[in-house]
């Protein structure tokens, strides 16, 4: 969006934009003010907990997040204590927001998922295998373990001080949850996420979950059993219609347009919408794409989407 483009100038860098609440605040907003959506997501990033437990973030134009990799020794020097208080300006940016919007519109918060986070901790940038963070894992168990309980604990005070300022609903996005075996997926994915969820529970917070382990075929069945989230998120790879027979009754279901429909827009983008709706119809589900939306979208193909889903084309 232009107004996007316009507001990201004037930020010094990605994570300076992330901790402004002026800013942050606009951005999240301005969505809501161009499509009218049903649910704005706080514009943020997964990695600014590891910012916040000590580690060197910074993003690379074109290139992405990176950081400094993590030896095993390096899990000790993380400071638990205070994480969630050095991330006090996003909870000023949802209050912000929770203000600004429209009482029929959900405002998500969000942080990364256990799992996700570390990856980019050990292996210094995202990439394709994770055979790094594998490594690490195998190699040295008991650090593994320590670092996703920390992270596991670190975001959910993270949420919980997200929903006390004003988010109605919370996500956790475990982005790498693609090629993990059972085990792995059990201890790396499963109980952090669970550890999670029982801590903001644990604090009160009443709200719904939904949990996005992305790509990860049939241990999303145990991911949708095993974590207490409310609702699952599904990528493009996921047919909704089969997962909801595996899921618990009632689960509501997100997704999945493929994001390269949303790029070609015209009959092929339609066709793809008309197919989501009809996996989905068997049961609750919130609209959205497989994964994010990228910045060679037009605006017309989203309002196109948007118009067909509320039945209004």
């Amino acid at each position: 969006m232009p107004e996007y483009l316009e507001l990201r100038a004037k930020a010094e860098n990605f994570i300076d934009f992330c901790m402004r609440p002026d800013m942050a605040a606009e951005a999240t907003l301005q969505p809501i003010r161009r499509y009218d959506m049903d649910g704005a997501i706080l514009f943020a990033d997964i990695l600014l907990i590891p910012g916040a437990l000590g580690r060197k973030v910074t993003f690379e134009k074109g290139v992405g997040p990176i950081l400094d990799p993590m030896t095993p020794g390096d899990v000790n020097a993380l400071t638990l204590e205070g994480c969630a208080d050095r991330l006090s300006n996003i909870y000023e940016t949802v209050s912000r927001v929770a203000e600004a919007l429209p009482d029929h519109t959900t405002l998500i918060g969000f942080a990364g998922g256990p799992w996700t986070v570390a990856t980019y901790m050990i292996e210094g940038r995202g990439t394709p295998s994770k055979e790094t963070a594998k490594r690490f894992a195998y190699a040295n168990p008991q650090a593994m373990e320590k670092l996703l309980s920390i992270l596991a604990d670190a975001s959910a005070d993270y949420l919980v001080r997200q929903a006390n300022a004003g988010a109605h609903v919370l996500k956790i996005f475990e982005s790498w949850a693609e090629g993990l075996s059972p085990y792995q997926f059990e201890h790396y994915v499963i109980r952090p996420t669970k550890r999670i969820i029982d801590r903001i529970r644990a604090a009160g917070i009443t709200c719904p979950i939904i949990g996005f382990p992305r790509g990860a075929g049939f241990n999303a069945v145990t991911y949708a059993h095993g974590t207490g989230i409310s609702a699952m998120a599904v990528g493009t790879d996921t047919s909704i219609k089969t997962m909801r027979q595996y899921v618990p009754e009632g689960m509501c279901l997100q997704g999945n347009l493929d994001p390269l429909l949303l790029r070609m827009g015209s009959d092929a983008m339609m066709a793809g919408v008309e197919r989501v709706l009809e996996d989905a119809s068997g049961g609750p589900h919130i609209f959205n794409l497989g994964h994010g939306v990228s910045p060679d979208v037009s605006i017309e193909d989203v309002h196109a989407v948007i118009n067909r889903v509320r039945g209004k084309a």
